[in-house]
């Protein structure tokens, strides 16, 4: 059962996780270090939150990734990531990595048939008819954004391209979110990448935090070291709850002054 995180208040899993010798803190990007907004690629990191993540960083035994559906390409950008930094990627919904001192790979994995390009000349004259709807290349397929439409439109247009997809690439795999469809002809989820990260960074506990139905992959897969946090409303298999970003940010603050104050 999710539980409500109280700022301030002392709390036995989040002191638990702060105590584990080998940390790997992973963070969904749209919606849990950034609040959502229209323009997908004007997403940032809240201060607060960056703040948190590199003191997190900064400590032994202690590293942060960022864990999302967006292509590796995107996701460097809107992270702000460059060549040096001490944050892990997992992009594309764990079928592409990018670990410091390494650089970017993508994953071992089987592709279904079709190309992305095929799927984008095919979508783009429907999507092009609705207002406040757009297209998202990705790297191994697309995304269909309606932040900015009304949920007839949303409705409407999700209705066609999931039309589109089922009769021409109908193997290719469908996630839904926050004003969001997207569609992969790779099969990973957020699940192989709390797998990838774990043995990367021979982590004894992983703290993922998402908002959305795509996070709940991650979820599910966390052992009883672990520690999920479910940012906004919904149901989820995490184990506590915080309210937004901005709280996000405070819990990670809490997290950091824990885990320095067992490290003194």
């Amino acid at each position: 059962m999710t539980r409500s995180w109280t700022p301030g208040a002392a709390d036995p899993a989040l002191s638990a996780i702060a105590a584990t010798p080998r940390l790997v803190v992973a963070l969904d990007f749209d919606g849990t270090a950034s609040p959502l907004v229209p323009d997908p690629m004007a997403a940032r990191a809240l201060p607060e939150v960056a703040d948190q993540v590199a003191r997190l960083t900064a400590l032994p035994d202690t590293v942060v990734a960022y864990v999302s559906g967006r292509s590796m390409h995107d996701l460097r950008e809107i992270t702000e990531h460059t060549d040096d930094s001490p944050i892990a990627l997992a992009g594309s919904h764990g079928a592409q990595y990018w670990y410091p001192g390494i650089g970017a790979h993508d994953a071992d994995g089987d592709t279904a048939e079709g190309s992305r390009e095929d799927l984008w000349e095919a979508a783009r004259p429907i999507i092009d008819r609705y207002e406040g709807a757009e297209l998202e290349p990705k790297t191994f397929g697309m995304g269909v954004h309606t932040r900015t439409a009304a949920p007839e439109v949303e409705k409407a247009v999700f209705a066609e391209i999931d039309a589109l997809v089922a009769e021409r690439f109908p193997h290719w795999r469908r996630r839904s979110g926050h004003r969001v469809l997207e569609f992969s002809s790779r099969n990973e989820g957020k699940d192989a990448a709390m797998t990838a990260l774990r043995e990367h960074f021979d982590a004894t506990a992983i703290l993922f935090a998402g908002d959305d139905v795509t996070d709940e992959d991650a979820m599910r897969v966390l052992t009883g070291d672990d520690l999920g946090v479910r940012v906004g409303p919904g149901e989820s298999a995490a184990q506590l709850r915080v309210d937004n970003p901005q709280q996000m940010a405070q819990l990670l603050e809490a997290l950091a002054d824990e885990r320095t104050s067992r490290r003194e």
